[in-house]
């Protein structure tokens, strides 16, 4: 693997040469004024819905009305203003949607858009949603659950993004946009205090040096106490721990010719590992189930749970004529994430994995706009070079001689490896403008995506690796020693018609394809390869046939309306679509019984492109100003809605055994309905002015896993939060807030382990009349979940000048 310095000097030399690229253009006209977006009101609670809405959905700005695609957008003030902490809170309210932490971590993102997404974060398989930050592309979900802090606005795109966006993006993509430094000194702090201990400080100052250079620094220290504790390791559990930092240098002509932003950003999550919270008693033990759901057991102290993440950017714009302007996105970036994962939550060994990410990549986009009074649009080329590893450790405890050892002896599995993905796609997109009434668009992006992955799996005696503080080492020939190598090329069109029958009115119909990277199983066991070509033995081609998956596509169609009435004070989107889902990877894992004597001593993965799969459903937003000027100037009362309905269902789904298994398998991580309503209020008190918000919202029963799990499924839950800010002083320098969320502290889960006996068709687990069931990995039974936050109550002062 090449060294972070050598990223770092390719980084270098791709943003020198785009500087380069971009100095050298000629004089040129005036472009777009850079800070109309910035001070565009964005359509959401709390807004104020009479002004245009502006989004860079297609790469360039354009109102909300002028964009035929289901966007949901969230400006930075809008999300303080409701005492939002991290991405996960934008799930809520955003319709078909589901965001938020990945199992046993504060860090690592689970996302799903309209019944597309990735459950499973280990290298090798892929995000069917995308992730930008100011237009960067994040390969990998680690440290991509972001916080929210110095966020100029963050956008959700729903439906499949693969012309614009490319790969990786065919349930929908997320832009988090930073905030552009301002012209004068400006000084931002925010303090928050709160339940659990809760204590966040943020902090952004920005100055010129000189006309046309601009610097800015960005920091933040998020804490919290744990909900509940370890009562093994007398640690707390679901706490927060994290800095992080921003640094912004931009240059701009005096023309507006030519605009260059540097930024680097570093995240260091020191917080505990987040422990599951066991459903069953201990079936060995007999360990008791706690109380408290965010209690735990669990006894795996090594590694230490750390996360750092980081990365560097370079975004350059010019506008060589009236009609031109060239863009270079130049980034790199690299996380590492050490974790251990205790999934039976009990203090013994039994099911321990300890377990680390690495993660590098950098990038570099082009694009060229093109504007006139009747055709819009751009071409590109986009490159990725990406690496990510990992290496964990199953940990078994043993109830008797196994393979000649002795009982308690540590035996396990290790499997580690590497994926490295170059890619590179080039990509048009554009609109005309028929008449001043109709609109057609269209576009097209190739892309040639090249993984080649290592893959290595052995038993193991004596406990952890010792990079994560063991002294366990390799027992015999490793039973997966893999190399390989596919390339995946692919065509993402889109085209859709927009009629705007009036200035305020859009109604479009789209169709658009994306698709998502194929790969080889990260956890695959080459010993249980079928022998295909009949020569004794398991060869290469067939351990090569086994691992490898296809991508899966989804061609998707779309109608919507968007509009506005009464003079902005009613907006409304609505949209209704149908996908179809094809090539769906199903990635799983089946118990390894090395010696056949009944004894599972590991896990291998499995995955295949096993289903197909329709999504279709409608989705719904509206904002309407109930009243203005009730309690004097500038008064109104606001409410803002949304409505997602997704009916996603397998079409075909072949299970392990060969056999039709659709009518039992369930889309994950996607509830049939989803559903918010937020009331807002707004009035001058005293010498200031009041802003109180109170939202409720709704999400259906959810399935964990593609087969419906009685330990693990969540049944319908609202949410229902609250907030109150109160701002004053020369320009509302001075603010003030009171948050509460989960006011009826509701209990839910949003992930979990679950390691039992199924039935071969159904795949639901087999329920004994203890109530328990037969464990497929481990001796106490691993049905282990993890809880959405509690109630909690937080203040937050903040300044700017």
């Amino acid at each position: 693997m090449a060294s972070p310095f050598t990223h770092a000097r390719n980084f270098l030399h791709l943003t020198v040469a785009a500087g380069a690229i971009m100095a050298a253009a000629p004089a040129f006209a005036q472009q777009a004024d850079p800070e109309a977006l910035a001070q565009a009101e964005l359509a959401e609670p709390g807004a104020q819905g009479d002004q245009d809405i502006v989004v860079t959905a297609r790469r360039r700005e354009e109102t909300l009305l002028d964009v035929p695609i289901a966007i949901t957008a969230y400006s930075g003030d809008a999300l303080a203003a409701q005492g939002a902490i991290d991405l996960s809170d934008i799930g809520d309210t955003t319709p078909n949607v589901t965001l938020e932490p990945s199992r046993g971590t504060n860090s690592t993102l689970t996302a799903f858009i309209r019944g597309v997404g990735q459950q499973d974060p280990v290298p090798g398989f892929e995000a069917g949603v995308g992730l930008y930050i100011d237009d960067v592309y994040l390969n990998r979900p680690q440290a991509a659950l972001l916080d929210i802090y110095d966020v100029e606005r963050i956008e959700v795109l729903r439906g499949p993004q693969g012309t614009l966006y490319g790969r990786n993006t065919i349930g929908g993509a997320i832009k988090y946009v930073t905030r552009r430094l301002p012209d004068e000194v400006s000084v931002r702090a925010r303090a928050t205090y709160g339940s659990y201990d809760q204590a966040d400080a943020v902090l952004s100052v920005s100055a010129p040096l000189t006309d046309g250079i601009r610097v800015g620094l960005a920091g933040a220290r998020l804490s919290r106490g744990g909900f509940g504790d370890n009562l093994t390791l007398g640690i707390e559990n679901y706490n927060k721990d994290i800095w992080a930092g921003r640094g912004t240098v931009e240059f701009e002509t005096p023309d507006s010719r030519l605009f260059v932003r540097i930024s680097g950003d570093y995240t260091h999550d020191k917080s505990n590992a987040r422990n599951g919270h066991r459903l069953i008693p201990g079936l060995q033990s007999g360990a008791p189930v706690l109380d408290d759901v965010f209690d735990t057991r669990a006894g795996l102290a090594n590694p230490v749970n750390d996360i750092e993440a980081g990365g560097l950017a370079m975004n350059v714009s010019a506008q060589l004529s009236d009609a031109f302007t060239l863009r270079s996105i130049s980034a790199w970036r690299k996380d590492t994430s050490f974790t251990p994962i205790d999934f039976d939550a009990l203090p013994a060994v039994d099911v321990d994995v300890p377990a680390v990410y690495r993660n590098e990549q950098i990038s570099q986009e082009f694009q060229l706009l093109y504007e006139s009074d009747r055709l819009n649009g751009l071409v590109g080329f986009y490159y990725l070079d990406a690496r990510a590893s990992t290496k964990f450790d199953v940990i078994l405890a043993t109830t008797g001689p196994l393979l000649g050892l002795p009982v308690g002896a540590g035996f396990g599995q290790q499997t580690a490896g590497d994926v490295r993905t170059d890619t590179w796609s080039g990509f048009a997109d554009f609109t005309y403008d028929v008449t001043d009434w109709l609109s057609l668009a269209g576009g097209v992006r190739y892309t040639s995506d090249t993984r080649a992955s290592d893959i290595f799996k052995a038993n193991r005696l004596g406990g952890a690796d010792p990079e994560f503080g063991g002294a366990g080492a390799n027992l015999g020939a490793p039973i997966t020693d893999f190399s390989g190598e596919a390339t995946f090329e692919r065509w993402t069109p889109r085209a859709s018609v927009s009629i705007k029958p009036n200035a305020d009115t859009l109604v479009y119909a789209s169709w658009s394809r994306g698709f998502k990277g194929g790969g080889f199983d990260p956890r695959g066991n080459a010993n249980i390869a079928p022998n295909t070509n009949g020569v004794p033995g398991i060869q290469y081609d067939e351990i090569y046939d086994f691992f490898l998956f296809e991508p899966e596509e989804v061609d998707s169609y779309e109608v919507g309306l968007k509009g506005s009435l009464f003079d902005r004070a009613f907006t409304y989107q609505l949209t209704g679509f149908w996908a179809d889902y094809s090539d769906v990877q199903v990635p799983g894992s089946v118990g390894v019984d090395a010696n056949g004597d009944g004894v599972f001593e590991g896990f291998a993965g499995v995955t295949t492109n096993a289903a197909a799969a329709t999504l279709k459903g409608i989705e719904a937003e509206v904002f309407a100003r109930l009243a203005r000027g009730f309690a004097g100037a500038g008064s109104q009362l606001t409410f803002a809605g949304t409505l997602g309905y997704i009916d996603a269902q397998y079409d075909s789904f072949i299970g392990p055994s060969g056999a039709e298994v659709s009518d039992f398998r369930r889309i994950q991580n996607t509830p049939e309905w989803t559903a918010s309503g937020t009331l807002g209020a707004i009035a001058q008190v005293g010498p200031g002015e009041l802003n109180a918000s109170t939202t409720l919202s709704y999400r259906s029963e959810t399935t964990q896993f593609e087969v419906p799990n009685p330990f693990l499924d969540q049944p319908g839950f609202a949410l229902w939060d609250a907030s109150i800010n109160y701002s004053f002083g020369p320009d509302a320098r001075y603010s003030i807030g009171l948050h509460g969320k989960n006011l009826t502290d509701e209990r839910y889960i949003t992930s979990g382990y679950l390691f039992a006996a199924a039935n071969p068709t159904t795949g639901i687990p087999i329920i004994n009349p203890q109530g328990t069931f037969t464990p497929s990995l481990g001796r106490e039974g691993v049905a282990t979940a993890f809880y959405g936050n509690p109630r909690q109550f937080y203040v937050t002062f903040g300044v700017q000048f």
